[in-house]
């Protein structure tokens, strides 16, 4: 029997459609029934490949008297944080703040007016390792709800007011040595064994390599470098990279890369690839152009839809077991390669009667420093074979914010690459955009079956503008950097705090929570502000506007002092302060025909900073040819009828 979410378009949502439970979506009828019949609400927040979220949706919402618990005592509502970020975002401050940790599912129960009074993540169905079983939890509740609902209620008031209190933004300065700060506190958490920062478990984070790579290039610093390579090479070497199919997970479970959290997201992968085409522009190392490009070629086979847009994620879980699609016993392989090269594959690949993973194995690197082996046919009967073995849910819905992500990242591939499938596959996506995502300079945040979302926030808004940004500076097209201008400025206008500084991640004064937060911290994803800051040096650097300038010099007071304490954990903000602080060089390119923009286009570099112009007083041609004026290091060279940037 069918519930509230039946009519959803969300994978998330449409997944517990079928539950006992009476879950409705985030809606007015559910606050308001749970008003009416003075219940208080259940909100249940996830997304459609976690596995934990599957752990307890198995254990208890398909249990039919735990549902009959909710349905009796509770408003039970679903929502897909993907979708709605920013119900997530105050929920898991909420959570943070009552358990001092977070993650999905996040369970928050709550009044019918949205005040939380209780929170935690993951419940079992029974107690047991001291944790509460979720049927005992409810029964507590309810128990709470009906005898002493008073002292709930002064819980959600003064949690609300904490957060508030926490909230408050200032434009101090701060600390001025941020940037030498987080690098030493990325030099105190390195592994130099394993590769990565801390101890299991290890997170990709590519901002935080991006920003290693390019202190080490501005300061010749050799061992910001030596960090970020040793973790992107320990990273491709493991079992997080997918040697069968390509692309990456999200993370390793352990300090070594081998076994992953088997989820693919789109957004890793895109930053992944930034990483490793900025590591392949620096070194010339073919090794990370390798890895770029067959993360590139997962995202076009299996990631990308026929109308261009990019896929959300791919679960960890086949037929209720976590990794089953991506591991092999030894036997497979053999059966499948033959004895002699699958013995060969095998030792190479770390495959082994015993298993490197839970009596199964985990194709990787680890173990061996055979990278030049041709293992092409080998690899493709085994990526055939796993297709056809078992199958993964795909979460079909296009996130705006994600899909920009993976714009800039083929743009960045392409000016390296100069493959000109990338720069394609960017362009298609933004078509896409343009098309099912946009109203002019009003954006929705995700799109799926024909439908598309009624909002959008910040990291939409941000995201795009980085992309136009980087498909600006892969095609020299001026109507990417307009569009983009146009956008950024649209994002000063509804989301900017003129009065405390920074951004907020909903529309200014248009929450329907008691709370409207401004996200600074980079974690997964890098936060909107600090793509902000990025994209006001960029259109600053491009345009040479004064507004952008100014803006970027307040955001980056705002940020500074929310990195204060911290710093490692602003490292894209970072980025962007030491592109200001040390630009890249600047071309003004006066064409003599417009038949010679391609051939340019071939030599842009990583770091691009061109502008296309018609001969004018300014910028006269010089001997009847196409002319660069540069600028770098402050200073303005002469101009020169050939340059390499």
């Amino acid at each position: 029997m069918s519930n509230q979410l039946k009519n959803s378009t969300s994978p998330y949502l449409l997944q517990h459609a079928e539950n006992p439970v009476n879950w409705y979506p985030w809606c007015e009828e559910a606050f308001n029934k749970a008003k009416s019949e003075d219940k208080p609400i259940f909100l249940s927040i996830g997304y459609s490949t976690c596995h934990w979220c599957h752990v307890m949706a198995h254990e208890s919402f398909e249990d039919e008297k735990t549902a009959e618990v909710l349905n009796q005592y509770f408003v039970p509502i679903k929502v897909d944080r993907e979708e709605r970020p920013d119900i997530d975002s105050v929920y898991m401050l909420v959570c943070q703040a009552f358990t001092g940790s977070g993650g999905w599912p996040m369970s928050i129960f709550m009044t019918g007016e949205k005040k939380p009074f209780f929170a935690g993540t993951y419940f079992p169905p029974q107690s047991r390792y001291g944790m509460p079983g979720f049927s005992d939890l409810l029964r507590a509740i309810v128990s709470q709800w009906n005898g002493n609902r008073n002292e709930l209620l002064h819980s959600a008031d003064e949690i609300i007011a904490h957060l508030k209190n926490t909230e408050s933004g200032s434009f101090n300065s701060g600390n001025e040595n941020l940037i030498e700060d987080a690098v030493r506190i990325f030099s105190d958490s390195f592994d130099s064994i394993y590769g990565g920062f801390g101890s299991a478990p290890k997170f990709p984070t590519p901002h935080n390599l991006l920003f290693l790579m390019l202190y080490s290039k501005q300061n010749h610093s050799s061992y910001a470098m030596e960090m970020a390579e040793k973790t992107l090479l320990q990273m491709r070497k493991g079992g997080i990279f997918d040697h069968i199919g390509y692309g990456f997970s999200r993370y390793s479970t352990d300090k070594h890369f081998l076994a992953p959290h088997f989820e693919k997201m789109l957004y890793d992968n895109a930053l992944l690839i930034m990483a490793y085409t900025s590591a392949y522009s620096i070194t010339k190392n073919s090794f990370y152009m390798d890895t770029a490009e067959k993360t590139a070629a997962f995202v076009i086979r299996e990631m990308t839809s026929k109308d261009g847009g990019f896929y959300s994620a791919q679960d960890a879980d086949s037929e209720g077991v976590e990794g089953k699609y991506y591991t092999f016993t030894l036997n497979e392989i053999l059966e499948v390669l033959g004895e002699e090269k699958g013995t060969k594959f095998a030792q190479t690949f770390d495959i082994t009667e015993n298993g490197n993973f839970e009596g199964v194995n985990i194709p990787n690197l680890l173990k061996s420093n055979d990278y030049n082996t041709d293992f092409s046919e080998e690899i493709s009967k085994l990526y055939n074979y796993r297709r056809n073995r078992t199958k993964l849910h795909l979460d079909d819905k296009v996130l705006l914010s994600w899909n920009s992500l993976m714009i800039a990242a083929m743009s960045m591939l392409y000016r390296v690459s100069k493959e000109e499938k990338y720069l394609q596959s960017a362009k298609n996506a933004q078509n896409f955009i343009e098309k099912n995502l946009c109203n002019d300079t009003l954006l929705y945040a995700s799109y799926r079956k024909g439908k598309h979302s009624d909002n959008a926030f910040l990291d939409d808004y941000v995201f795009y503008t980085a992309a136009l940004i980087e498909l600006y500076n892969s095609t020299l097209d001026r109507e990417y950097l307009e569009r983009a201008e146009k956008l950024c400025n649209e994002t000063v206008k509804r989301f900017w705090d003129s009065e405390s500084g920074g951004f907020y991640m909903s529309e200014s004064g248009n929450t329907e929570l008691f709370m409207n937060p401004k996200e600074t911290y980079d974690g997964a994803i890098p936060s909107g502000n600090s793509i902000m800051a990025y994209n006001l040096v960029r259109l600053y650097q491009l345009t040479e506007k004064a507004e952008y300038q100014n803006l970027a010099e307040r955001q980056f007071a705002f940020l500074s002092a929310q990195a204060h304490d911290y710093p490692a954990g602003y490292s894209m903000f970072l980025l962007a302060k030491l592109l200001y602080e040390n630009p890249p060089e600047h071309a003004v390119v006066v064409l003599k025909n417009s038949s010679e923009l391609k051939a340019i286009r071939q030599k842009l570099p990583l770091l691009a900073n061109v502008i296309i112009v018609q001969e004018c007083k300014e910028y006269p041609l010089i001997n009847d040819r196409t002319t660069y004026y540069v600028c770098k290091n402050n200073a303005c060279l002469p101009p020169i009828n050939e340059c390499d940037f």
